[in-house]
């Protein structure tokens, strides 16, 4: 009987100690970890400030098809936007472009193009039958939003700069590129472009805009530029496309730049979805400036 009595009281006590060692719900704290130097640093955008005019860059196929460019598109993948059903279908995307709420709109046109004049014309009813994105597109939507200004913001390249002051150093610096040879990389991209005309009749204007103005589309038609002589002659396939494709991609940045005044602005910039794709680089790496993505608005 007292070795039971006594098991009893040591399982008491046992119990007892065990209760008083648990901790008190009420009175237990949490520790927070300290925080890792990786969550304290701070990064690049944190010394810029954090308002920062807004660009919309629309890249668009051009809707009068000039055959400037290399690639041409056939006649029977051609549209007329200012036929059913595109017209309908422009209309769709003129309201969406609008949703952004530009307060300056810039177009790919140079000086002797006399934007201005056109766009007071434009404004009084001239110009009805022109099919050109910067008459539907540029001045449509200018118009709509009250906007005394339409800014022209294409330039040339130094390329051409250096041909009319130099020309024997300018052919000295790429004379030796094979403008014939032989571009698996081009065959394949031929193949894409053909096949992206023939999208364009089949799908809806403002579908194929955000399939245009996508990044995966932007960086394809970046990497047009980057093959072919790219490697196979030192330097001058290199020089050749920096002093006439991107050169004139920067002059082109710079005047929005130069147009810009502060935070406050939406600028809206209808290019060639050529320029569309550097203009996106640039605007996304410089401080002063937000990208918006055409499919967010």
């Amino acid at each position: 009987m007292n070795m039971l009595k006594s098991a009893f009281a040591t399982g008491i006590t046992t119990v007892l100690l065990l209760s008083a060692c648990q901790p008190n719900p009420e009175t237990t704290t949490t520790t927070t970890p300290a925080p890792s130097l990786w969550d304290t640093i701070k990064r690049p955008n944190d010394f810029y400030p954090s308002e920062r005019a807004k660009v919309l860059v629309v890249g668009t196929f051009h809707f009068q098809y000039p055959g400037l460019d290399t690639h041409k598109t056939s006649e029977e993948d051609q549209v007329d936007v200012l036929k059913e059903p595109k017209k309908s279908e422009l209309e769709d995307v003129i309201a969406y472009i609008k949703k952004f709420n530009p307060n300056k709109i810039a177009i790919e046109a140079r000086p002797k193009w006399n934007t201005m004049e056109k766009y007071s014309q434009y404004k009084n009813g001239a110009h009805p039958d022109k099919r050109d994105e910067r008459y539907t597109l540029g001045m449509r939507i200018a118009k709509d939003m009250a906007l005394d200004t339409l800014y022209a913001i294409d330039a040339t390249s130094l390329f051409y700069d250096l041909k009319k002051k130099d020309s024997i150093l300018l052919n000295s610096l790429i004379d030796q590129i094979d403008w014939d040879i032989s571009d698996p990389y081009w065959e394949m991209a031929k193949k894409w472009l053909n096949y992206d005309d023939k999208l364009v009749p089949k799908m809806h204007l403002l579908d194929y805009f955000k399939y245009l103005n996508s990044r995966e589309n932007h960086l394809a038609n970046y990497g047009l530029y980057l093959t072919g002589n790219m490697g196979k002659v030192e330097n001058q396939a290199a020089d050749n496309l920096s002093l006439w494709w991107y050169n004139r991609n920067l002059r082109i940045f710079s005047k929005l730049v130069g147009i810009s005044e502060g935070p406050e602005d939406r600028m809206l910039v209808i290019m060639g979805n050529g320029h569309a794709s550097l203009l996106r680089h640039l605007f996304e790496a410089s401080p002063q400036f937000d990208f918006v993505e055409f499919d967010s608005l």
